[in-house]
């Protein structure tokens, strides 16, 4: 066929082609577009088939998948990390937290999961910090005192057992909880013995472990002051930094402005005028006593084990002395229960074996004509907490005040002529013993949610260790509550100068010596100092009013002390009281 010829069939084709397409559009439209379809849907069935073999996909898998379990480690804080393994922060060990086992980083071998720590906040923990067995969260294996401890003798019991002095290797066998990391209790064996001690108190090396705290700071403060005076040296008592308490459900006042009540029945017969009259002043808070001495408050069963004489005497049942009690919480008071330590004649009547001695043996009447137990005995320790947890526990106590926190005072001549036994089983200063038992007992009650005070002397604002073991800072840095006896009559004159005429400048002065000594604290004690509000007992016997007791509280507050004082009267005398109501309502808050 001709060239020509055949170009005229193919135009001819093409002609009738335009012409169907023209008149069936649609359909071939459709035609096209199912083609296409298939076409699709053959490349994507050929695409998936291979991954949909070999990972078959449920809805179950395509959710992310948790565990739950504990931050786990030897050290108190774990870091955590984001993305790029950069640290971002560091959480308490023993905290519960939930963690993705799909969501995970890896480096150096070491698998990081992303760990939710609250709803919110989360971060990359390694594997070697999670586990979901609540035994394993504490990883060491031995632990090293860093302050010297009694072991106590169960978790659950006051009873004390060997003392464990720095540096010493301890056997971890378990633990009960941890604070913020740290233990509350680790279970340790040493020597054969089973015991529990804090884990404030130890370090996970032994180099730690011996080591000092602010070596070059708050130490090198104290390790110039020797033992001037009998009461030991400064430098070898414990300076680490402890946590104040604060519990929610037990609010202290601040300031705390208080008055003081004794356990005589006359006295809280009238609780109902003391609670009137507080409510119209500024007063927040009474201080009533427990024990002192040989004045018992109640005939509490805790004397029947320990002291049978005291609770022979006591001034008033059970039950009269938890309603004076409940009334002052009714009414909204902060009630503080006093409790002298280490003057208790009835104690040393029913044990002699533990009063401080002659040296026969026999128990030695030594300061104001009282027989005192030793502070270096431990079984003293037991009985003292014993009667503080009865009376918070039965009496409904806020706080707890130690006074007599400490040994006996004029017994110089005794020690310098070998004729006093103190009956030192441990051979520590006197400062030491004083420092540990306010440890003890400020670790147990701090147990049952309520605060701990200590008396000091006002020669304790001294830069200096009192005969008596009485070191301020190492007082403060224990207990919640720290305060200072400056009576200005108890001062001792300086020619004719007499410092209870001058009570502004006395309190003053004390206090900015008091003050130097709560900054050389790492934790110091809230500060609440007793104050004088009685007449002069020197003379000439001058009469302490509004004025003067108004002086006292201004050279406190002018030297920084704010957290409030405590009213110290005898007599707890009521028409004084109303003489001093302009100074009480008129109060700073």
């Amino acid at each position: 066929m001709p060239a020509a010829a055949r170009r005229k069939q193919r135009a001819q084709r093409l002609k009738l082609l335009g012409q169907f397409v023209r008149e069936h559009s649609w359909g071939v439209m459709i035609t096209v577009l199912i083609v296409i379809a298939l076409v699709l849907f053959v490349c994507v069935i050929a695409g998936a088939s291979p991954k949909q073999a070999d990972e078959p996909q449920t809805a179950q898998d395509a959710a992310p998948r948790y565990e739950s379990g504990f931050i786990c480690a030897i050290t108190t804080q774990v870091p955590y990390y984001d993305e790029d393994l950069s640290q971002t922060g560091t959480v308490a060990r023993g905290m519960q937290i939930t963690y993705s086992t799909d969501k995970s980083v890896e480096r150096d071998g070491v698998r990081y999961y992303l760990t939710y720590f609250t709803t919110l906040d989360c971060g990359y923990v390694s594997e070697e910090n999670l586990t979901q067995d609540p035994n394993a969260v504490i990883a060491e294996k031995v632990v090293y005192v860093r302050t010297p401890q009694n072991l106590r003798l169960a978790k659950d019991s006051i009873e004390l057992g060997t003392l464990v002095e720095k540096g010493t290797q301890l056997q971890v066998l378990g633990y009960e909880g941890t604070t913020n990391g740290v233990v509350d209790l680790y279970e340790v064996s040493y020597q054969g013995e089973t015991g529990y001690i804090s884990g404030q108190y130890v370090a996970t090396t032994e180099e730690e472990a011996n080591e000092v705290y602010d070596r070059f700071g708050v130490y090198a403060i104290h390790a110039g002051r020797g033992d001037r005076l009998g009461g030991g040296d400064a430098e070898s008592l414990d300076y680490f930094p402890r946590e104040k308490a604060d519990f929610a459900d037990n609010k202290m006042p601040n300031p705390c402005y208080a008055i003081y009540l004794t356990c005589d029945p006359a006295v809280l017969a009238d609780i109902d005028k003391y609670i009137e009259y507080a409510k119209t002043t500024k007063i927040n808070a009474f201080v009533v006593n427990i024990m002192d001495g040989t004045s018992i408050g109640y005939n509490s069963p805790v004397y029947e084990e320990y002291s049978p004489t005291a609770y022979q005497y006591a001034n008033n049942t059970v039950e009269e002395y938890r309603q004076v009690i409940q009334k002052i919480k009714d009414a909204g008071f902060y009630a503080i229960g006093r409790l002298t330590v280490f003057n208790d004649s009835f104690f040393c009547q029913d044990h002699p074996e533990y009063a401080i001695a002659d040296q026969y043996g026999e128990p030695l009447m030594v300061a104001n004509a009282s027989y005192w137990p030793s502070a270096f005995c431990r079984y003293v320790w037991e009985y003292k907490v014993a009667l503080a947890i009865d009376a918070v526990e039965t009496m409904g106590f806020n706080e707890i005040q130690f006074d007599y926190v400490r040994f006996p005072d004029r017994t110089d001549k005794y020690e310098e002529a070998g004729t006093i036994d103190f009956r030192n089983e441990y051979g520590e200063t006197k400062a030491q013993a004083i420092q540990r038992f306010l440890m003890y007992a400020t670790d147990i009650l701090h147990e049952y949610g309520v605060y701990v005070g200590a008396d000091v002397f006002g020669e304790a604002s001294s830069n200096y260790v009192t005969a008596y073991g009485q070191y301020w800072p190492a007082v403060s840095n224990v207990v919640d509550v720290i305060s200072g006896m400056p009576y200005p009559d108890h001062f001792a004159r300086n020619g004719t100068y007499r410092p209870w005429e001058h009570p502004y400048e006395t309190l003053l002065d004390w206090t900015e010596s008091a003050a130097k000594r709560q900054s050389e604290t790492p934790s110091p004690a809230i500060d609440r100092t007793w104050i004088q509000a009685y007449n002069a007992i020197q003379p000439p016997y001058n009469e302490y009013g509004v004025q003067e007791i108004g002086d006292e509280i201004r050279g406190l507050r002018e030297q920084g002390f704010t957290g409030g004082f405590m009213a110290w009267n005898a007599s707890c005398s009521l028409t004084k009281l109303e003489e001093l109501r302009p100074l009480y309502e008129a109060l700073e808050d």
